[in-house]
């Protein structure tokens, strides 16, 4: 089996056709993840090697970072009354943007530089730079003092197994 990242890399980068479908293919068989873009920077990562995500997106700007069970895509819809499609395009994600698990953005909508979308939103409209997104189409300003979800260096594994004792051992001093 190619790694992830070979994968991503034939996948979103290749300037062969079939080199990319071989790779989109092992990609969405192996790892669950369809990854489409019109304009990628080599810079975006993938947390647990995109389990879940279908990424349908006309641009990821640098350091954009995403979680698993992420969806970006369309949102467009035809009028019948004017025969026209409407909400035509795909999302655009800005610098150092953080997506988190199961987020869900949709449509013609550019999210703007330093934002974290958290776990779980669905967000079909623009969000400004340096703002947290949540829920359904919720926004705030982003607190300058605070980096969400990912910054470096991480925690190394042992911080957080200790932090879990923590609640483990708190819970367990609750009368049951």
């Amino acid at each position: 089996m190619t790694d992830f990242n070979t994968l991503l890399n034939d996948n979103c980068f290749s300037d062969d056709p079939e080199v990319q479908r071989a790779a989109a293919s092992e990609l969405e068989h192996n790892f669950g993840a369809e990854i489409m873009c019109q304009d990628m920077a080599h810079s975006v990562q993938f947390a647990h090697h995109a389990k879940g995500c279908i990424i349908a997106a006309a641009k990821l700007s640098e350091n954009v970072v995403i979680y698993q069970n992420v969806t970006i895509g369309s949102n467009m819809k035809f009028n019948k009354l004017t025969q026209e499609w409407e909400k035509m395009g795909n999302p655009v994600i800005g610098k150092n943007v953080v997506i988190a698990d199961g987020a869900k953005i949709l449509g013609p909508v550019i999210i703007g530089d330093n934002t974290v979308i958290g776990a779980n939103a669905m967000i079909t409209k623009d969000v400004p730079a340096n703002s947290v997104a949540f829920g359904v189409n919720q926004v705030k300003p982003k607190d300058p003092n605070y980096d969400l979800i990912f910054h470096m260096p991480m925690p190394t594994p042992a911080d957080v197994i200790a932090a879990s004792q923590t609640l483990i051992d708190r819970y367990n001093a609750q009368e049951h």
